[in-house]
């Protein structure tokens, strides 16, 4: 491999190692096909593989999120998840995966924790070294996150985190290390922050002298997206900055080199790594593996569910609650919104267009069968805004397919033929500098239409959002309209629908000119009872058991931002100790990434920690619950009794 690497080199002109700095585009390093060299495709992760576009992309297998991994303690575990995720790698036509993220658990709020492993140095890097080797083995390459000290999201790209040598080396470098020294990741990725005053994307201190250096790293360094500052990355350590087009790593770097001002060797060594990088996950031989495509493997939903079943922790169990007995004649009052509307990761870049996913409710159901009565109760609603229309609400056609037909439009008026049509399954749609093939995000419109069925009568309020120009017509009318609007404004309507009857829906956006990101959403809030939460008692207080499944959403742990405080959202602390007080075997399932308070725990009887479990979660929680899964999972970071803790 040294040996070809070398003989390109004798090849490239300055300008040609130059634009290999920077990537072409989103998703996409540069190619010089003078020379051979074709271009490299990455993909987010962690616990799935989005690729180019999640709005109309072909959908993936998500497996449970970083701590719910970490809380297996399971290394072989974690390589299994590692190799499948190869498979859905390659599936995407990409050649690395960014991931795994290591960054500790400084914080309990820290809005990115559910995507860590773990507050210990030691098992982070273990479990991370397993997920690489688990990558590697199949030929896709790991690029490690985020080193270092990215431990919170609040101002990360200004911050600076204040560290001295020891907790540097001893806490937040280790994970690295070991991962290093274990798996022999074939990228890292700088963060964004700034580590004792410097940026790392331009930290020499860690990128050349610890990492390059002392550590003989000979992998590539890659920026966080647009997480490159100043035209300091160049001789910083900084090997390719992304995304494309370049910001720093220009003409700008070719000048310095010709007037001596930039150790041409400096250059050279970044394109060595590059070069290497590309043989290393066998680009040469396959520039661009396949056109992405959705492959949902028997075996991985197999894994799904093992993976998302062995992270459980049971936290508490009074009197052998747990396992409860499937075939037992009983009652059960399921409760809670996410009960229903399964929230499987967090929210970011990490998220992902599932394959599917199960709930609780679902996965509760399908176990028992007809043997036992279950009954459902809201409870209270927990997210920020209405939630997007649920899918199985919606049809797109005559065939009656789950979701809505998207038309794009190569202008921002709706005008001509669309340039590119689909069917999505989803009424909260965002595009990020995607590499879309059909379109130009900033000058685009595009049409969602089909029939919106809800299923009971009422009033429904909508919501819908938008950084660009939105309406939303229903049945011909306008019901929601912004079309002249240009900043971010939320529109709200009440409408009162019948349940069964198809009406007809479309939802137009015509796309800022100039932004970096771009979005419209559209959400819906169905009929509420005058007092959900006394519903909920009413519903516990007739059952032989009553489970809670109370937590977060991507809404409230989020890459972008921490989360005020660890309470749980809305009224459901009260929930909880309502339906505690109205059944005296109440469970409560945790559906979150992070530690919560509990000033209920005395009052219940089992407490079982779910995280976000992944596609599988709903079917792993019905193992555990019915004894058919040993919740075997232990607890990778403190769960403090209070913030102040």
């Amino acid at each position: 491999m040294e040996e070809k690497i070398e003989a390109i080199m004798q090849q490239l002109t300055l300008a040609e190692k130059v634009a290999l700095l920077a990537g072409a585009d989103m998703w996409h390093t540069v190619a010089i096909d003078r020379v051979g060299i074709p271009a490299m495709k990455v993909s987010d992760g962690p616990n799935g593989v989005r690729g180019v576009d999640d709005n109309t992309g072909p959908s993936s297998a998500c497996f449970p999120v970083g701590t719910a991994l970490g809380a297996t303690w399971n290394p072989a575990l974690v390589e299994q998840v590692g190799q499948a995720l190869a498979e859905e790698v390659k599936a995407k036509g990409a050649h690395v995966l960014l991931a795994p993220t290591v960054n500790i658990h400084r914080s309990p709020i820290a809005g990115r924790n559910f995507e860590c492993y773990a507050e210990d140095p030691f098992l982070s890097g273990t479990l991370a070294s397993a997920y690489i080797n688990g990558l590697q083995s199949r030929g896709v390459g790991a690029c490690i996150k985020h080193f270092v000290c990215n431990d919170s999201e609040y101002e990360r790209h200004s911050m600076s985190s204040e560290v001295a040598e020891r907790p540097l080396r001893e806490i937040y470098l280790e994970p690295f290390r070991i991962a290093l020294e274990k798996a022999h990741p074939w990228t890292i990725m700088s963060s964004y922050n700034r580590i004792n005053g410097t940026w790392a994307s331009e930290n020499s201190t860690l990128l050349r002298d610890i990492l390059k250096g002392e550590w003989g790293y000979d992998g590539l360094v890659i920026s966080d997206w647009y997480g490159s500052y100043t035209e300091n990355v160049a001789a910083g350590g900084l090997d390719l900055e992304m995304p494309g087009p370049a910001r720093w790593h220009d003409d700008r770097v070719r000048r310095a080199v010709e007037n001596g001002e930039l150790d041409a060797a400096l250059v050279d060594d970044k394109v060595r790594r590059l070069l290497r990088t590309l043989f290393r996950v066998g680009a040469f031989d396959q520039p661009e593996l396949q056109p992405e495509r959705s492959v949902d493997r028997p075996e991985d939903r197999q894994l799904a569910r093992t993976a998302a079943a062995e992270a459980i922790v049971l936290l508490k169990n009074e009197g052998d609650l747990l396992p409860l007995d499937p075939h037992k004649p009983q009652r059960i009052a399921v409760i809670g919104e996410n009960a229903q509307a399964a929230q499987i990761m967090g929210g970011g870049s990490s998220s992902v267009n599932p394959h599917y996913a199960i709930s609780p409710l679902a996965g509760i159901r399908q176990r028992v069968g007809d043997d036992v009565h279950v009954d459902y109760a809201l409870g209270c609603a927990i997210h920020r805004r209405p939630r997007p229309v649920p899918v199985d609400w919606l049809r797109a056609g005559e065939n009656g397919r789950a979701g809505l037909h998207l038309a794009y439009f190569g202008n921002p008026d709706l005008a001509g033929e669309p340039v590119h049509t689909a069917v999505v399954q989803k009424t909260d749609l965002h595009w990020f500098g995607e590499s879309n093939p059909y379109i130009d995000p900033s000058n685009f419109s595009l049409r969602l239409s089909g029939q919106l069925v809800v299923p009971q009568s009422g009033p429904y309020t909508f919501n819908l959002e938008s950084n660009g120009a939105s309406r939303v017509l229903l049945d011909g009318e306008p019901v929601l309209d912004r079309w002249q609007a240009g900043a971010v404004v939320e529109m709200v309507a009440t409408l009162e629908l019948v349940a069964g009857q198809p009406y007809d829906l479309i939802l137009e956006y015509s796309a800022p000119a100039e932004a970096r990101g771009r979005f419209v959403r559209l959400g819906c809030q169905p009929p509420q009872d005058d007092d959900p939460v006394q519903t909920a008692v009413d519903l516990a207080a007739v059952s032989d058991v009553a489970i809670v499944v109370a937590g977060l959403t991507k809404e409230w742990e989020s890459e972008g931002f921490d989360r005020p405080d660890m309470e749980l959202v809305g009224a459901q602390n009260e929930l909880i100790a309502r339906v505690a007080a109205a059944n005296p075997n109440t469970i409560v399932v945790l559906n979150v990434g992070s530690p919560v308070t509990m000033p209920w725990l005395d009052a219940v009887t089992a407490v079982l920690q779910l995280w976000y479990p992944g596609q599988e979660g709903g079917n792993a929680l019905a193992d555990v619950l019915f004894g058919e899964a040993n919740p075997s999972g232990r607890l990778p970071t403190t769960f403090p009794r209070r913030l102040a803790d």
